[in-house]
């Protein structure tokens, strides 16, 4: 009967994957086929224990005590530590348009179980108690979208929770004061300029002295996680740890680079 069902909907209401364009067969909220879901699988190999970026170091990987990239060796970054479900590529990248772009709010509980995953992997570096904070829209955005997609994708995850009590999600905690120009194209301190005071904490007495998981979709160059762990240091928080659903690894040029390539992409990737 099931199968006569999906049968009669694909007939009636024919539909196409929103990734690969192929006719979808199956009853779901989601416009994608199972082909496409399945093809978006974790990060694979050795990253930075505290950015998450990719290590291509043969020395790095085979010693436990030495994970960290060039660039957390030289300046550590205002968060504990930073992780993502998936590379910010393919089917995951599409499954996030999909949200932000297209309004198919399905796919914020997709993405929620992925960033469930992340959490779960961050658990045993937790405290006890912490609160969940979303990297805010600027009040424009929210009115133009409807939503602010990390929340909903974080909202996702902490329902799939056993241990609800130990995850506090405040919204309004973090607020962006301005609209930011693209990061695309600047440089490492032209973000960190264009970032500078985007944000900051409207209810300081939640923040203080708390520990706060900060969660949002994309980690792109890291500029605005940064921004956001620093403000919410300043306002009397703890520690900060940072989860998202997917990250643009900086460094996939590297594993073709020659040597002096190398030592010159890891000088100029950006925080």
């Amino acid at each position: 009967m099931g199968g006569l069902a999906e049968s009669l909907f694909a007939t009636l209401f024919p539909s196409d994957c929103r990734i690969c364009a192929e006719p979808l067969t199956r009853i779901s909220s989601l416009p994608l086929c199972d082909e496409c879901l399945s093809s978006i699988r974790p990060i694979e190999g050795g990253v930075c224990s505290v950015c998450g970026e990719r290590l291509f170091s043969g020395y790095a990987l085979g010693n436990p005590g030495e994970t960290l990239c060039g660039v957390c060796r030289r300046l550590a970054p205002p968060f504990v530590r930073a992780a993502a479900y998936g590379n910010y590529e393919g089917g995951l990248r599409d499954l996030i348009h999909l949200l932000k772009y297209q309004q198919v709010r399905p796919a914020a509980n997709v993405l929620g179980r992925m960033l469930g995953e992340v959490i779960s992997g961050l658990e045993p570096v937790l405290p006890e108690h912490v609160l969940v904070v979303p990297v805010p829209l600027h009040a424009d955005k929210l009115r133009q979208r409807g939503f602010n997609q990390s929340e909903l994708i974080a909202r996702s995850a902490l329902k799939l929770r056993e241990d609800k009590q130990r995850f506090e999600l405040q919204s309004q905690v973090l607020e962006r004061k301005r609209e930011t120009a693209s990061q695309i194209g600047l440089s490492s301190h032209q973000r960190r300029v264009n970032m500078r005071g985007a944000f900051a904490v409207a209810r300081p007495e939640l923040v203080a002295e708390r520990d706060i998981l900060l969660v949002d979709d994309v980690l792109t160059t890291g500029t605005t996680a940064s921004e956001c762990a620093r403000t919410l240091r300043k306002a009397g928080a703890s520690k900060v740890w940072v989860a998202t659903v997917a990250r643009t690894m900086k460094l996939e040029v590297m594993r073709v680079a020659v040597p002096e390539e190398q030592e010159a992409l890891a000088a100029t990737a950006g925080s």
